[in-house]
């Protein structure tokens, strides 16, 4: 299961590759109101998936399951937001893409964890990789508030804490997700509602935000908590330094934004690291999966997946 799992979070970084096309597309739409509105998508094709396959059932789960969802999502997406609004894009970027690194480093808590030497140089690479794919582009030399920097900084740390407490979690299945969407679309409507003007959205926004809810911000989560429960942690860490590279790599496809020489450094960074912290995952040289929840150092009970 565990690398089924971890090619699901690949999966995910795939799909949010794609969020920074697709947000670009919804642009003129307010920021709570795009979360809002591309979270109910996720939230209707969830319920549908459910209701077919007749699992519904699956979202009666612990209060501790619902709020470390909707935490996480909703925490994640509003800090997020507020960084790009307050600071320059590229600086706010690259201080909530911290995220990879201390996924990397939280890992090492988990019960039965190891942090080797190996898997923080292949994270510090990724993140070196990042660096340079922002330095690249606008640089590092605008102002920006330190409310933006601080949402920023405090968007990375919520990411990487949902992600590792997910693992204390991982008797809950992953269908849980179509539910946590329904409530964080309902905290991005009161929030519009509170402190945005209402935008129809035109036929190719409404593409692109039909797109968001079934791609980065739909599918994408139930595939990043169903790795982040199962798969291998430290890997999925390191290996979620390729979504800037990939968004960057479609944005050039598109035509907007230039090849450079700090794009193929970027890439040789980001595969490097990778590579490096894949060697130490295999069987025997790698470290141990975490215990599930309530198992120290065995394995749990049975249970559905999806």
């Amino acid at each position: 299961m565990k690398r089924r799992a971890t090619a699901s979070g690949g999966g995910a970084i795939l799909l949010w590759s794609t969020l920074a096309a697709l947000t670009a597309a919804t642009r003129g739409i307010p920021p709570f109101e795009t979360l809002a509105l591309s979270f109910f998508v996720a939230f209707l094709a969830g319920i549908a998936g459910l209701a077919l396959r007749g699992k519904l059932r699956r979202l009666r789960q612990t209060p501790l399951a619902w709020v470390i969802g909707v935490a996480g999502l909703f925490a994640y997406h509003a800090l997020y937001f507020s960084a790009l609004d307050h600071a320059p894009p590229a600086q706010a970027g690259l201080i909530a893409y911290l995220w990879p690194l201390l996924i990397v480093l939280f890992a090492a808590m988990l019960p039965g964890g190891v942090l080797r030497a190996r898997h923080v140089l292949g994270a510090l690479m990724g993140l070196a990789g990042t660096v340079v794919i922002l330095l690249g582009g606008q640089g590092l030399n605008g102002h920006g508030s330190a409310l933006g920097y601080g949402c920023a900084l405090a968007a990375a740390f919520v990411w990487a804490v949902y992600s590792v407490a997910n693992r204390r979690i991982s008797a809950v299945p992953s269908d849980l997700i179509a539910g946590v969407c329904g409530v964080v679309a309902a905290l991005a409507l009161v929030a519009h509602g509170a402190t945005e003007p209402t935008v129809i959205p035109d036929s190719g926004q409404a593409l692109a935000l039909l797109a968001l809810g079934l791609g980065p911000v739909g599918l994408a989560f139930f595939l990043w908590d169903f790795a982040t429960k199962h798969g291998d942690l430290a890997l999925l860490g390191t290996l979620s330094y390729a979504a800037p590279l990939l968004s960057t790599g479609l944005l050039i496809t598109l035509g907007r934004a230039p090849m450079s020489r700090a794009i193929i450094a970027a890439a040789a960074l980001i595969v490097g690291g990778a590579a490096v912290s894949a060697g130490l995952t295999r069987t025997g040289k790698g470290h141990p999966a975490p215990a599930r929840a309530g198992t120290p150092g065995g394995r749990g009970p049975r249970q559905e997946t999806h």
